[in-house]
């Protein structure tokens, strides 16, 4: 993975551990969509939670494979905003309850009896989508805030 930093950089493994949401952008027939997302960063890739029956997603990306991903880290009270934009290809592969459940486990934390009951028993009606990154542009854009 080629990273691309600008002048204000930061340390993109640290943000990646971070509940935030990211964005994933795809191309359909009728032009490009974005989904927000849940993510979980693991050996270079990113793994997202898709339910085909209900998240338009993983059919774009079978059907074409070249994806973006953008996640922002935002705080509009201190000025902070760390961005990093990737481009790569993404594949769906099939749910494996162990990825699901780090990822899940990243913004519901680790005790999966308290989590929404949407989140609790994922099984094989979900899939993953694994994306491989092979650009990130990691640049910090904070400002100086005037409130």
């Amino acid at each position: 993975m080629k990273i691309i930093r600008g002048n204000r950089s930061f340390n993109l493994d640290e943000f990646l551990k971070k509940p935030l949401f990211a964005h994933l952008s795809t191309i359909s027939q009728e032009g490009p969509r974005e989904s927000p997302v849940w993510f979980y960063w693991d050996n270079k890739c990113i793994w997202i939670i898709g339910t085909p029956s209900s998240d338009s997603f993983p059919g774009r990306v079978v059907k074409n494979p070249e994806c973006a991903i953008g996640i922002v880290d935002l705080d509009h009270t201190t000025g902070k905003v760390l961005h990093a934009g990737f481009r790569g290809r993404a594949t769906v592969e099939p749910f494996d309850k162990e990825v699901a459940t780090r990822l899940l486990a990243r913004y519901l934390g680790s005790n999966e009896e308290s989590w929404d009951p949407r989140f609790k028993g994922l099984g094989d009606s979900n899939i993953l989508i694994r994306f491989v990154p092979e650009t990130v542009v990691v640049r910090d854009q904070s400002f100086i805030p005037s409130i």
